[in-house]
């Protein structure tokens, strides 16, 4: 039997808003909406219920059958997505654009010819300034089929026309396709595996890059070519992590957009996406003035009462704001100030859990895992640390996983779990060994923790030390740096060198870059 989190009919309706729900209401007491309104009633019950339970729905509706259940929800499923179709389209120029293509089909089909490719033609430039060249391609393909079928009496050099429209859109839309896959496939790399663990990883990314990104952009480049060329850097750049080279691209992206204001709203993910790349580089250069500077847009952007709003949208804007803000409280080295957040973020994370994917769920338990053991609780850290450790989906975020076994060794390391620590360095020498993974930051960190049982009291400060100056070696190689990213290993060994708390460590070096 579905239950409540897979009914797809079921989640649809518990997503309606009030004044969603009341259009349906009206929607399907339109002429011809069917079956008695049988559906109608499944509506109510399904809208009654807290958990999807079929023998409730039976009960609760008497003229329905258990046999009809299946239909009649399909039905249902089918009336409330083109309520919602209609709902908003005002906020949708694609559904708006489609529609008057149906349109320009109706008044065809009745030999209006004149007034369908009037309608087309609306079409064509309304898509053209929306930036959406499938559709204004669609417009193009029906009017040559209208004019190669009757004489429309059109202007002259019609077809020369067209057929120029047409070969400019399509080598726009070829170029747009391959630079959305080449930056699609990057993004795929990065939340595969990460950043670049070697000279040979580098070297396989920029074949890749180089094979399928071209070096520069034509002077008659669309905004989305200009988009999935910025993107493709930002990936590109990322993976490498060659932080200066990916601000430039991300503050591109976001300049595109400021730029064509108009598409803000319509294509707000695109927007608040970037200004979030943008954020994550900035917080990797720990340019930190900057990032306050970004941060308040994009929650200004959240904050615009005028801008358009949707479940999705919203459900980005809580990701992007919870992430940076928490990144936030990490330049600052404010990580206990920071729990603060960590009860309201969980209260949305169950609130959002049908958008949210694996990976965000994941780095945010890496986030609140990183709260903790900065303000010392490292078994709260423990507690996040291992709903990440076992996750058995191991297809996203193979580093996320690698590092949060590390975090995990040295809290309990700090937690005083001796009993264990034995058993959880085997656990994950065996899963780095797995994943061929072990790094020179890994493997020290491993010999400290298996000998330091043996290790005398008085001369924990001196292996401190030692393992504090390997680290910063190892640190200067590019390639194993990616570890540093996910916790500052170097400012926890200087405050068990000087005896005061990471926190305070981090707090110095950040009042150092002000």
């Amino acid at each position: 039997m579905p239950n409540k989190h897979t009914d797809p009919v079921f989640q649809l309706i518990k997503s309606l808003t009030r004044s969603e729900k009341r259009h349906f209401r009206l929607f399907t007491d339109r002429p011809g909406a069917g079956e008695g309104l049988k559906f109608l009633q499944l509506f109510d019950a399904l809208d009654a219920l807290d958990g999807y339970d079929e023998d409730r729905i039976v009960a609760q509706v008497p003229a329905l059958k258990r046999a009809q259940l299946a239909n009649l929800k399909a039905n249902l499923y089918k009336q409330l997505l083109s309520s919602l179709r209609v709902y908003h389209a005002g906020q949708n120029p694609d559904i708006q654009l489609h529609e008057q293509l149906d349109y320009a089909r109706v008044l065809y089909n009745k030999g209006f010819y004149q007034q369908s490719l009037r309608m087309l033609e609306k079409t064509k430039v309304a898509a053209q300034q929306a930036e959406l060249p499938h559709v204004a391609l669609l417009a193009i393909d029906f009017e040559k089929l209208i004019e190669s079928q009757y004489i429309t009496r059109s202007l002259k050099d019609r077809a020369e026309t067209l057929a120029t429209e047409a070969l400019d859109t399509v080598t726009h839309l070829a170029r747009m396709h391959e630079l959305s896959n080449a930056s699609l496939r990057l993004y795929g790399l990065y939340l595969k595996a990460g950043h670049a663990r070697n000279q040979t990883d580098h070297e396989q990314i920029t074949a890749f890059f180089e094979a399928n990104v071209p070096a520069t952009m034509g002077p008659d480049s669309t905004f989305f070519e200009k988009l999935y060329f910025y993107q493709a850097h930002v990936w590109y750049h990322t993976l490498n992590q060659d932080f200066r080279a990916c601000y430039r691209y991300a503050q591109k992206w976001v300049d595109l957009f400021e730029g064509a204001p108009h598409l803000k709203d319509t294509q707000a993910m695109l927007y608040i996406k970037g200004l979030h790349n943008l954020l994550a580089t900035l917080f990797n250069l720990m340019y930190y003035s900057k990032f306050m500077e970004v941060l308040q847009q994009l929650e200004d952007f959240a904050a615009n009462q005028t801008r358009r709003a949707s479940p999705n949208i919203e459900a980005l804007l809580f990701q992007y704001i919870y992430t940076n803000r928490i990144n936030a409280y990490f330049l600052e080295a404010r990580f206990t100030e920071g729990l603060a957040i960590v009860p309201e973020l969980l209260e949305n994370l169950v609130l959002y859990r049908s958008q949210l994917d694996l990976h965000r769920t994941l780095v945010f338990y890496y986030k609140i895992a990183s709260l903790y053991f900065g303000s010392g609780q490292f078994r709260k850290a423990i507690e996040y640390l291992t709903l990440i450790i076992d996750q058995k989906d191991l297809s996203l975020r193979e580093d996320l996983q690698c590092f949060a076994r590390i975090l995990n060794l040295v809290a309990h390391y700090e937690a005083g779990d001796d009993a264990s620590l034995e058993y959880q360095v085997r656990s994950v020498y065996h899963f780095l060994g797995k994943m061929d993974d072990q790094q020179p930051m890994q493997v020290e960190i491993f010999r400290f923790l298996r000998r330091v049982g043996n290790i005398a009291p008085g001369q924990l400060k001196d292996e401190f030390i030692k393992l504090k100056d390997k680290l910063v070696a190892i640190y200067e190689n590019p390639y194993d740096r990616r570890p540093f990213l996910y916790f500052d290993l170097i400012s926890w060994l200087e405050s068990k060198i000087t005896g005061v708390s990471v926190q305070d460590v981090m707090r110095r070096k950040f009042l150092k870059l002000r």
